[in-house]
């Protein structure tokens, strides 16, 4: 049965989590992010190809002002789009949040070249890749400092952690429109060729747009998400044994080092992700290792779990 309100105030389950308690405090997570488990993971092969393979082009829109969703925010956007596309064609989208983690040529994924990887030798089809980065306040005086006192992290939390269909409908009715409209090309609206990619708090955003906008994203790449209790985001395991199964196709990734803090346990929640998604019936598969809270084995598997997740002939 669900819990009444006045049990829920009660509880002070209300309240934000304390920025110390028990001489424990959220950063905790400050071990899984350089943690000797991710030592063996590098990036793909396909994060290094030859150089007669045909590059994609890559435009960074910076300071980007534009959301009604989100006022007074600024961030920078990238846009991959690969060669020869051709503009009349709609073309498969793939979305990343946190962008500047996986679009960076020397970081653990270096998405663009894993795309010219795929794309050269036919492994995929064209593609176009959106990579969004978390709001910045622009008047942070004014803004919410619940989240370790950090104007730039509740930003990110407030886009990324809640549960709301918000994020999502900032992609389809304000980013995806400026790419389109900027760059003069066309995005299928085919939600089985649309996907969306996040780590940890991006991870879990990933989640919320599929499950969200299932008409508009079908398939998910979570790497180390949050489904941990900063927003609410720990219930989503019992929302997927309760509620009907969506048409969804879900790559988690996570390992044995990954984050503990207050907020909960990584590994231990996206272990439940997992488990709740095969009791549910879901297509999904998932990567558990040595590594922490990092994209360092997202990395090592990024081209696999895009021709997972892209492979055809099927239905979820």
């Amino acid at each position: 049965m669900p819990m009444d309100a006045r049990t829920h105030v009660a509880l002070a389950l209300d309240k934000p989590t304390p920025l110390e308690v028990n001489g424990r405090s959220n950063m905790d997570i400050a071990p899984s992010l350089e943690h000797p488990g991710d030592a063996p993971y590098h990036p793909c092969p396909e994060a290094f190809p030859d150089k007669a393979v045909a590059r994609g082009d890559l435009t960074r829109h910076t300071e980007w002002t534009q959301s009604r969703i989100y006022p007074k925010t600024a961030r920078d956007i990238f846009v991959y789009t690969p060669p020869e596309l051709d503009k009349s064609r709609p073309a498969a989208l793939i979305v990343f949040n946190d962008g500047f983690l996986y679009v960076s040529g020397k970081g653990p994924v270096r998405a663009t070249k894993v795309l010219d990887s795929l794309h050269a030798n036919a492994s995929i089809e064209p593609t176009v890749a959106v990579f969004v980065n978390a709001g910045r306040v622009l008047d942070p005086d004014h803004a919410d400092r619940t989240m370790m006192n950090d104007p730039a992290l509740t930003q990110r939390s407030i886009e990324y952690d809640s549960l709301t269909p918000d994020y999502g409908t900032f992609l389809l009715e304000e980013v995806l429109p400026f790419v389109t409209r900027e760059h003069g090309i066309s995005i299928t609206e085919d939600p089985e060729r649309r996907t969306i990619c996040g780590i940890s708090s991006g991870g879990i955003c990933a989640f919320t747009v599929a499950w969200q906008h299932t008409d508009s994203f079908r398939r998910v790449l979570s790497h180390c998400g949050s489904f941990t209790n900063i927003r609410g985001g720990h219930n989503y395991p019992y929302l997927i044994r309760s509620t009907p199964r969506k048409p969804l196709r879900v790559f988690l990734q996570s390992g044995a080092n990954d984050a503990e803090t207050l907020f909960g346990n990584w590994p231990l929640a996206n272990q439940t992700m997992d488990d709740a998604l095969r009791y549910a019936g879901y297509e999904h598969r998932f990567e558990f290792g040595t590594g922490g809270h990092s994209l360092r084995h997202g990395g090592a598997l990024f081209a696999d779990s895009l021709r997972w997740l892209w492979r055809t002939g099927e239905k979820p």
